[in-house]
């Protein structure tokens, strides 16, 4: 082992022991303290890498239930969970899009039509993406089933591939679809799987219906502006090689010429795509869940042979998100059912209401940390069970308005997914796509969470007023 993996080690190790030894604080278990360690040191793990960030997992997985700090069970829940394997899918279906060179014509015929830049490709996807995201409420599937394997394609086409050639377009555009994914999640009630849980919490919490219609009122024109502000913030901070594209078309007619008609493949994968657009679409009427609907895409596919089973076995994107998804997603589901997130928020409460702060300052305080303790989260849908009724309770008591508070802290569940790699479901299929190391996409993605929070508290209020919310 070389000297920087033994100080990334040392770092991790430290990290972790100092926390376990720190006496337990009152109103926690000492399993449920220890639990917490182990999931810092995990995190920390995460950003050093001393190993590979599926092997970090399995460490603490393993420490976990050798030390007993959770049972077996708990140890390996993550990994039976539907969003991973949606995941997991989600990759199969992306090679899918490689192998029969569907991606490759669509991304060509995206090119020829709207190919003059890459801020002009940034803008479709964004648009895109607004357009399917109120039908579509799983936002795994849509962000890494559908435009995940397009984005790619689009790299792919402008030879831009992991590695050395990753600035030359391949960088810009992962982040974009990433990024303009997690924006649309906050727009809608019915644009990601955990809005209409707000909803239920909402009436518990603090006696307030939300509507769809309300909903996508008070959302609607700081959700456009973030949406607009994230290819050109992109273009400043993760600025691609190739930024003006003036023989695109030509090349792209070429192409296309090249590859000549719709190989059978090709139409099968088309009728598969088609065919998960419309059951996710309709997901909420005939009540089969995104998770199943993929994996019927990838039997498919097997079926028909588009795929073959060696496929499966080589796609290590999939299994490697697997492993680290998997595991992060126990300790944090762990970490929930101990406890600790109720505890934590129970004492961030306690402190600001014995302030005495007006009723902004106060939300905006509880908001700020409601937002960045997304880094301690895996899933969008645990966050909320374990925080959006007791902040927006928190809020209210405060003095805030109640419908404004329950529309703005179902946004604000949404609002940090763009912090980390696994922020939501389809954060590791874009970060397991291998073009952004994981330094730039915590940087890029904090960046823009603080940009698109500063828009919501700005632009946000001015048309909460406009509208009658507070």
């Amino acid at each position: 082992m070389d000297k920087v993996a033994l100080k990334k080690w040392a770092i991790v190790l430290a990290l972790g022991a100092i926390i376990w030894l720190i006496p337990v604080p009152a109103g926690l278990t000492p399993a449920a303290w220890h639990l917490f360690a182990v999931f810092v040191a995990t995190i920390a793990g995460f950003i050093l890498q001393p190993i590979p960030m599926g092997a970090v997992a399995f460490l603490a997985l393993t420490i976990c239930a050798f030390f007993g700090i959770l049972k077996t069970k708990d140890v390996l829940m993550g990994f039976g969970s539907g969003t991973i394997w949606l995941i997991v899918c989600a990759f199969f279906l992306s090679r899918g899009f490689i192998k029969t060179g569907l991606g490759r014509r669509i991304a060509y015929c995206i090119i020829r039509a709207i190919g003059k830049s890459s801020m002009s490709l940034g803008y479709s996807i964004c648009l895109a993406e607004l357009i399917v995201s109120p039908a579509m409420p799983s936002a795994t599937a849509r962000g890494g089933g559908v435009f995940y394997p397009i984005v790619q394609s689009l790299c792919n086409a402008f030879d831009s591939t992991p590695g050395a050639s990753a600035g030359r377009i391949g960088k810009y555009l992962m982040q974009v679809g990433f990024h303009a994914d997690a924006v649309t999640c906050t727009m809608f009630l019915t644009s990601m799987a955990g809005n209409p849980l707000c909803v239920g919490l909402a009436a518990s919490a603090a006696g307030v219906e939300l509507t769809w219609m309300e909903w996508a009122a008070a959302a609607i024109v700081p959700g456009l502006v973030c949406l607009f502000l994230v290819p050109i913030i992109l273009l400043k901070i993760a600025p691609p090689e190739l930024k003006q594209m003036p023989d695109a078309k030509s090349v792209a007619v070429a192409e296309l010429a090249k590859m000549g008609p719709m190989s059978k493949d090709e139409k099968v994968l088309a009728f598969v795509f088609v065919m998960c657009l419309i059951l996710w679409a309709t997901g909420s009427l005939t009540k089969i869940g995104a998770t199943p609907i993929a994996m019927l895409a990838v039997s498919i596919m097997l079926i028909s042979k588009v795929l073959v089973w060696k496929d499966i076995l080589s796609e290590k994107g999939a299994w490697d998100a697997m492993f680290w998804m998997g595991g992060l997603m126990s300790l944090a589901t762990a970490l929930a059912k101990s406890g600790f997130i109720k505890w934590a928020a129970a004492g961030i409460a306690s402190g600001i209401s014995a302030a005495h702060m007006s009723w902004f300052v106060s939300f905006a305080v509880i908001a700020l940390i409601y937002i960045y303790s997304h880094y301690c989260f895996a899933s969008v849908t645990a966050r909320i069970s374990a925080m959006y009724a007791a902040f927006v309770a928190v809020a209210v008591a405060c003095g805030a308005p109640a419908l404004m508070v329950a529309v703005a802290f179902g946004i604000f569940a949404n609002l940090p997914i763009s912090l980390t790699h696994y922020g939501n479901g389809a954060a590791p299929v874009y970060f397991g796509a291998g073009y952004v190391s994981q330094g730039e996409w915590w940087r890029n993605g904090f960046v823009i969470t603080t940009i698109n929070t500063i828009v919501w508290f700005t632009v946000g209020f001015a048309w909460w007023k406009v509208i009658g919310l507070f």
